[in-house]
C-alpha cells in the first residue's frame, strides 16, 4: 500500500490517524493494537497485536480470522443451516478490512488502541451477511439518492455491585443492584454510582465518542450515558465499542452491568434510536422551512419504518429475551404507530428545522446497532422510494390504541422476516436467510432448555 491509501480523516480530534498511530507505537506508548469486527450477536471480535507486529505486517496487508465467527451461536457453537460457513467448506477465512477511520485510544487499557473492520472473502468481496457491511450498503444506496443518514442511540443498562465472577458462579441469581429504588431523574440516585459513571463518560470521551450525559432510570441499578448523533455508521461503531468497553470498566470497579432487554421483572433495558436524514452536503431534507413543518420525504420515511416494523422486528430484538421486554404501559412499544412526543408509540416524532428526527423505541439494549440502524434506514428509504403515505397520528395511549402489535415472540419476528417481500428486495435473499437460521438457532435452543421457572412448578408440585 502506497503512503496515501493511509490519508484516511479522523472523525474528531481525540480519534489517531494513522501517522499518529504510527509516532505512538514507535515510541513505545502503544504497545497493543485491536483489530475487532461486530458479529451477528453485536459482539466484538478479532485479535490483540503486538503493535510493532501490526505496524510491519498488518497495516500494509492485513489479517484473517475464521469465518465461522458469522455462523456461531452465544456460546460459539457451530451450528447447521448457514451458506456462509459450514463444515462441508470447511470453514476459512474472511479478511480484516480495517477502517483507519476509527483508530481511537482505550484510556482504560493503557497502551492500547483500537481499529475497527469491515469483512471480505478470501476473494475481496464483501460479506454482505456481516452486520457492518449490511449497514453499509444501506448507507450507499441512500448516497446514490443524495442523502446521508444520522443517528444516535440512548442505551440503558443496569449496574449490580456483584462482580461478573461471582454472578456467574451463583448463576445470575441474587444479584446486588447498585441502586436500590427507582432514581429515575435522581441526582442523588446517580452520584451514589458516579465512580462508575465518571470513569465510563471520561473513557468514551478520550476514545472520541462525545459525551453529553448520564442519568438513573427505573429500575434498581439502571442507568443511561447518552452520546451526540454522528453518521449511522460511526455511531454503530461507537455503540458497540461503548457496550465492551463499559463491561470491561465495570469489571475493574468489581461491579457488572447488563445491557440485557429484560433482565428481571422491573424494567427492561431500551435502546431508543434517533435517525434522520440530510443531504450529502449537510443540507436539511426532514423540514419544509417555508411551511415551518415536517418535509414529504420524512413523512415517507416514517411511513416506510412502520410498514417495516413487524417484518423487521428480528434486527431490532434479536435475541428470545428481547420479546419480554413488549409490555403495556411500560414504556416499551407494542403497537405500530406514531405520534408528536408520545412515548407510547413504537415512532415518537421530536425536534423541529435541524432538530427534526424520529424516534424508533422498539429496539431493546441488547440490539445489534448495525442490525437496528440497516433495518430502520433501509424502512425509511422504501417508504420513500415507494412514496408510502403517512398513516393518521395517534394521540394519547396507544397501548389501548388497537394498532397493529409488534410480534411478542422470536418465532412470530422470525416468520415476519422470512415472509417478507420487503426485506428480500432492500437486503437480499442471502441475508434474509442467513439471519432466518441465525433465529432457528435460537429458538431450537431455547425450546430445548429446561428452565428455573419449569423446575419451581413441576419439580416437587407435578
Amino acid at each position: 500500500m502506497t503512503a496515501s491509501t493511509f490519508d484516511v480523516p479522523v472523525r474528531n480530534d481525540r480519534m489517531l490517524s494513522v501517522e499518529q498511530l504510527r509516532g505512538r507505537i514507535l515510541d513505545g506508548s502503544i504497545d497493543t493494537v485491536i483489530l475487532a469486527f461486530t458479529d451477528m450477536q453485536g459482539r466484538l471480535q478479532g485479535k490483540l497485536l503486538h503493535a510493532r507486529f501490526f505496524l510491519d505486517s498488518v497495516l500494509g496487508h492485513g489479517t484473517e480470522g475464521c469465518n465461522y465467527l458469522l455462523a456461531v451461536d452465544v456460546e460459539m457453537n457451530t451450528v447447521d443451516g448457514y451458506a456462509h460457513a459450514s463444515w462441508a467448506d470447511g470453514y476459512g477465512d474472511m479478511e480484516f478490512v480495517l477502517d483507519l477511520a476509527t483508530i481511537r485510544l482505550l484510556p482504560h487499557r493503557p497502551g492500547s488502541a483500537m481499529i475497527q473492520c469491515d469483512l471480505a472473502g478470501t476473494n475481496g468481496q464483501p460479506v454482505r451477511v456481516s452486520p457492518r457491511g449490511m449497514l453499509r450498503a444501506q448507507t450507499e444506496r441512500a448516497a446514490l439518492q443524495g442523502w446521508k443518514a444520522v443517528a444516535g442511540t440512548e442505551l440503558e443498562f443496569v449496574i449490580f455491585n456483584t462482580p461478573y465472577d461471582k454472578a456467574w458462579d451463583s448463576g445470575y441469581r441474587d444479584l446486588e443492584p447498585a441502586n436500590r429504588y427507582n432514581i429515575d431523574y435522581s441526582i442523588l440516585g446517580s452520584t451514589l454510582v458516579e465512580p462508575l459513571l465518571r470513569d465510563i463518560r471520561n473513557t468514551m470521551y478520550g476514545s472520541g465518542l462525545t459525551v453529553e450525559s448520564a442519568k438513573g432510570e427505573c429500575n434498581f441499578g439502571q442507568h443511561e450515558i447518552a452520546f451526540l448523533y454522528d453518521d449511522v455508521i460511526a455511531t454503530a461503531d461507537n455503540h458497540a465499542y461503548y457496550k465492551t468497553a463499559a463491561k470491561d470498566i465495570a469489571r475493574q470497579h468489581g461491579q457488572s452491568i447488563t445491557f440485557m432487554a429484560k433482565p428481571n421483572q422491573r424494567e427492561g433495558n431500551s435502546c431508543h434510536v434517533h435517525m434522520s436524514l440530510r443531504g450529502l452536503d449537510d443540507s436539511l431534507v426532514f423540514w419544509d422551512a417555508e411551511r415551518g413543518t415536517r418535509s414529504a420525504l420524512y413523512d415517507h420515511f416514517i411511513a416506510g419504518v412502520l410498514a417495516t416494523m413487524r417484518d423487521f422486528t428480528l434486527f431490532y430484538a434479536p435475541n428470545i429475551n428481547s420479546y419480554k421486554r413488549f409490555v403495556k404501559g411500560s414504556f416499551a412499544p407494542t403497537s405500530v404507530a406514531w405520534g408528536a412526543d408520545n412515548r407510547t408509540t413504537a415512532v415518537r416524532l421530536v425536534g423541529r428545522r435541524a432538530g427534526a428526527r424520529m424516534e424508533n423505541r422498539l429496539p431493546g439494549g441488547d440490539m445489534n446497532p448495525y442490525l437496528g440502524l440497516a433495518a430502520m434506514l433501509a424502512g425509511g428509504l422504501y417508504g420513500i422510494e415507494h412514496e408510502l403515505p403517512l398513516e393518521p397520528e395517534t394521540k394519547g395511549n396507544a397501548y389501548e390504541s388497537g394498532a397493529p402489535v409488534v410480534p411478542t415472540t422470536m418465532h412470530e419476528a422470525r416468520e415476519a422476516l422470512a415472509q417478507s417481500a420487503i426485506a428480500h428486495e432492500v437486503f437480499g435473499e442471502d441475508v434474509v436467510r442467513h439471519y432466518v437460521n441465525y433465529a432457528d438457532v435460537e429458538i431450537q435452543a431455547f425450546d430445548a432448555a429446561v428452565t428455573d421457572w419449569e423446575l419451581r412448578r413441576g419439580f416437587e408440585r407435578l
